[in-house]
């Protein structure tokens, strides 16, 4: 989603989620902060991340393996 910072990355998790009262499908989303040693990680790509001890105020995440690479030239999800 984001590699602004340097070592850190904003993950986007979407999750599905059905309504307490109606029953509709709705899609969550959820940003966590997580740690990239290496700035390998890159806007659009597909990570899987871990949780571990606290690394600063809201980074309490590590990135562990980088599953698919975003396409250059086509980011899904920017501006939004």
């Amino acid at each position: 989603m984001s590699d602004k910072m340097d070592k850190t990355v904003v993950v986007q998790v979407e999750r599905l989620a059905r309504h307490p009262r109606y029953g509709k499908v709705l899609r969550r989303v959820k940003k966590y902060k997580a740690h990239d040693e290496g700035n390998v990680c890159r806007v659009g790509d597909e990570v899987r991340i871990v949780e571990s001890r606290p690394l600063s105020r809201e980074k309490r995440w590590v990135v562990e393996k980088i599953l698919k690479r975003a396409q250059a030239g086509a980011v899904a999800g920017v501006g939004q």
